[in-house]
């Protein structure tokens, strides 16, 4: 029994003394996750813990880790997965819920409507700037599924309406649900090499010299899906201006202010400097754009229909607002970021129909900003608690605790205790615990009864429980990887590729989204690889960590999971293949920037963007 737990070394050749050998070893855990995911289909959770599974056989019989040790490892990477990751993920898509059943989340739709009859400008507020907001405060699923049927519901043919919400979900992913990306990335690159930059802040501050320069980019290519060339030479002023206002709030945001906060401020920005710019300017003419008068509404009824967690079903969790529904985790539900099955639902039929058929409801100035409310609460708690002095003392016992793991004993390659078997438990300033404060003001501000607060609450973590099975699992299997030496071991071998893997870096990250659909779990499955090869080629750990990132976020409107939730949301399910072409082309001219960009970084040319 004693020696299941005895200290484990890491050995990066474990077979035959070769590390070409040992890596394709150390590759079965991965393949089998992008095999059962990608080509079987399998449900994410179940893929996940396959996936441990394999981990743990191979770290066992290859690296000959003790199993007590692999096991202590696995579990480690549990309880991360669930603190703070899931805590970030429960607690925030709370707060969204609360908005739902407040009936304020409609006000805030109706508000953002009526700020341009053009159906490109809307194409910006809509899913470039709210789904922004979505992404930063709930993620999983939100954005496109909600965005796509506000799309929808203002007249925009199904297909169209998907891929916009799908392009439109891309450069404010890596700080989607309060950054959590950069939180997994810090934490698994953190004492993977010896480089003292690889911390949440700095590799936020990274990425935000990045995907700002995507942000530009994204509405240009938004008003060219809606209206073509035409929509461009249009409507460019209204999508460079939120483009450059999002792309600088967001390098603002993550540098200087709070890497949690980056994407609610320059969302909020960027929503706000369109509507400046609407009340001195106005596209020279609106075509009609509109699908046929039955398209919205017929394509929105088809929602929910023959599925397991439509609103008709006895079993369907529901929320005050029929034509709403959060946060589902029903069987058969394919899902989004970090590779899981738990999403917030569209707008249901109600919902639609009301909007495309009935007069526009006039809301009071009280009411519009008390739907604002939850996002400005949060941005307030979040910028106290960044406050220098508050956030020095909350990061001391006894608001913050560090302690080794209980049993896991693992000295890396180095000869050194690897620095991933302390657990970091700051319950009062972690961003879940940020957003329970912001819930319960949230709930006081949109006059939430406390009865039905806590019953949303409750409904958020049944509905999440295929999420929190699948990210604890994506988590232990990162931790498995890593410390084991299997991470190390394909590190050393990709190290081949010299500083050509800087190119590669970004290729890798979109790989792992499109196959996980999470920018979250690509970082928490190959942040380590992409420093370990960084430090063995000679490149900047930084760089390429924050690439990784960077370079995922373009593989979400490919990733099987999201092409599933928007086909779902227009009314085409099984025709996936048909959204997948009309977006796969930009995902890959988008990619191929990125590579430039970050190759770019890594010489003189642009290296001084490197912190």
């Amino acid at each position: 029994m004693a020696a299941m737990f005895e200290q484990f070394t890491i050995v990066t050749d474990p077979v035959g003394g070769s590390v070409a050998l040992s890596a394709i070893f150390a590759a079965l855990p991965l393949l089998t996750l992008f095999l059962l995911l990608g080509v079987l289909r399998m449900r994410a959770w179940l893929a996940g813990l396959i996936s441990l599974g394999v981990s743990l056989a191979v770290a066992i019989a290859v690296y000959s880790m003790p199993a007590g040790q692999a096991l202590l490892s696995a579990t480690e990477g549990a309880a991360f997965g669930f603190f703070p990751i899931l805590w970030i993920v429960v607690n925030a898509i709370w707060v969204y819920n609360l908005t739902v059943v407040s009936g304020h989340f409609d006000v805030l739709r109706r508000s953002m409507e009526r700020v341009s009859p053009d159906m490109r400008i809307q194409a910006i507020i809509v899913a470039f700037c709210f789904g922004a907001l979505l992404e930063a405060l709930a993620g999983f699923g939100t954005p496109v599924a909600v965005t796509v049927v506000m799309l929808m519901a203002l007249g925009f043919p199904p297909l169209r309406a998907a891929a916009v919400a799908l392009i439109a979900n891309t450069a404010p992913v890596a700080f989607g649900a309060l950054a959590t990306p950069i939180v997994t990335l810090g934490t698994v690159t953190s004492g993977a090499v010896a480089d003292p930059r690889l911390t949440t802040d700095t590799l936020g501050a990274m990425v935000g010299r990045q995907t700002p320069i995507l942000a530009v980019i994204v509405p240009l290519v938004l008003v060219a899906v809606v209206d073509g060339r035409r929509g461009v030479r249009q409507t460019w002023p209204a999508a460079i201006v939120a483009g450059l206002v999002f792309g600088l709030a967001q390098f603002v945001a993550s540098n200087y202010i709070s890497v949690p906060l980056t994407d609610i401020i320059a969302a909020l920005l960027a929503a706000a400097a369109v509507v400046l710019l609407l009340r001195v300017w106005r596209p020279t003419e609106s075509p009609d754009l509109h699908a046929s008068p039955a398209s919205p509404t017929s394509a929105a009824l088809s929602v929910g229909a023959d599925r397991p967690d439509s609103p008709s079903s006895p079993d369907s969790p529901t929320t005050t607002d029929p034509s709403i529904r959060s946060a589902a985790g029903q069987e058969g539900v394919p899902e989004r970021d970090a590779a899981v099955e738990g999403r917030p639902q569209p707008v249901r039929a109600s919902a639609s129909a009301d909007v495309a058929t009935a007069a526009p409801e006039r809301d009071s100035p009280v009411e519009v900003l008390r739907a604002y409310g939850p996002y400005l609460i949060i941005i307030l708690i979040f910028s106290i608690a960044n406050l220098g002095p508050v956030k020095k003392a909350l990061a001391a016992e006894p608001w913050t605790v560090v302690f080794p793991w209980p049993g896991l004993d693992v000295i890396g390659a180095n000869g050194k205790p690897l620095s991933s078997i302390n657990f970091t438990f700051g319950w009062l300033p972690a961003a879940g615990t940020l957003m329970i404060f912001a819930g319960i003001l949230t709930a006081i501000v949109l006059r939430v009864r406390p009865g039905a607060a806590v019953r949303a609450y409750g409904r958020t973590y049944a509905e999440l429980r295929h999420a929190i099975v699948t990210v604890m699992a994506v988590l232990a299997l990162a931790y498995v990887l890593n410390q084991s030496g299997q991470t190390a071991t394909l590190g050393e071998f990709l190290a081949g590729a010299g500083t050509a893997f800087v190119f590669l870096s970004s290729i890798l990250g979109w790989i792992g989204v499109a196959v996980t659909g999470s920018d979250t779990s690509a970082n928490a499955l190959f942040g380590a690889l992409q420093v370990q090869t960084a430090a063995q080629a000679g490149l900047d750990p930084l760089l390429l960590a924050a690439a990784n990132s960077s370079g995922g976020v373009l593989g979400k409107m490919i990733s099987p999971q999201n092409l599933a939730i928007a086909a779902s949301a227009v009314g085409m399910a099984g025709k996936e293949g048909d959204l997948f072409r009309r977006v796969v082309g930009w995902s890959l001219i988008l990619l191929l920037f990125m590579c430039v960009l970050v190759t770019l970084q890594a010489t003189p040319v642009l290296g001084w963007m490197v912190p």
